[in-house]
């Protein structure tokens, strides 16, 4: 096991919460000078860290345990009626992992999905900056899973491939393509996908029961949660 007893941490200043109205946030970081390499980021992961951008994080508040790291148990994962529907819809696509760049093409995809689903959101408007800083890290574990149709670009898995799992960082696909369900169609192929890589789990990041948005993730069963630095199996 990696000894974690030499890296620094450092928190912020409680900021308002971006998922629960009236709460005040408290984050976590990994020291921003130390270079995230696959065997720490594994570990911490662990731990119920997550990367955004160049930084590993976890939830760190004073008052609020609202933030749960969840995972997928990728050996015990059954897809359920709706969710095989999903994969059937979808037989047609065509994937494949490229370094993560800023493309046109891509970048193109990313704002229209940003402008027609979360307008509401931190990320609104979209930049190529903000794009760049968020997702287009060049890490040796991250990679773009780019799902293609007869060529054209449909959706993008932003997907960290790690020692424990795989970690779906961010997903964005073409809004006008609803019936194919391509955002939970990305994270069965991302089970389907650790699997095949002989890998534990797919790591979703955290799960929040007052919080609407999150709520897609406890339909993938079971699920495994880390409660009190245990990871729990919710079936």
């Amino acid at each position: 096991m990696t000894d974690l007893s030499h890296l620094k941490f450092y928190a912020t200043q409680p900021h308002a919460c971006s998922y629960l109205p009236d709460e005040q946030a408290t984050t976590l970081f990994l020291d921003p000078q130390k270079p995230i390499d696959t065997v720490t980021y594994s570990r911490l992961s662990e731990l119920g860290f997550r990367r955004s951008g160049d930084h590993l994080y976890r939830p760190h508040c004073r008052t609020c345990t609202a933030c749960i790291a969840a995972r997928l148990p990728v050996d015990s994962f059954l897809p359920s009626s709706a969710q095989k529907r999903i994969l059937k819809r979808n037989r047609d696509l065509v994937v494949a992992g490229t370094i993560p760049e800023t493309t046109e093409e891509i970048y193109s995809l990313y704002a229209r999905y940003i402008e027609a689903r979360h307008a509401d959101g931190d990320m609104y408007p979209p930049s190529r900056e903000q794009f760049t800083s968020f997702l287009v890290r060049k890490w040796p574990f991250s990679i773009f899973y780019e799902f293609r149709l007869d060529g054209k670009l449909l959706a993008v898995a932003v997907t960290d491939q790690m020692i424990n799992g795989l970690s779906a960082v961010y997903t964005f696909y073409d809004p006008d393509e609803q019936r194919r369900s391509l955002g939970r169609y990305a994270i069965l192929w991302q089970i389907e996908e650790a699997r095949r890589c002989n890998l534990q789990a797919v790591y979703l990041g955290y799960w929040i029961k007052n919080c609407k948005k999150m709520n897609y993730k406890t339909e993938y069963r079971p699920i495994e949660m880390l409660v009190n630095q245990r990871w729990i199996v919710v079936n």
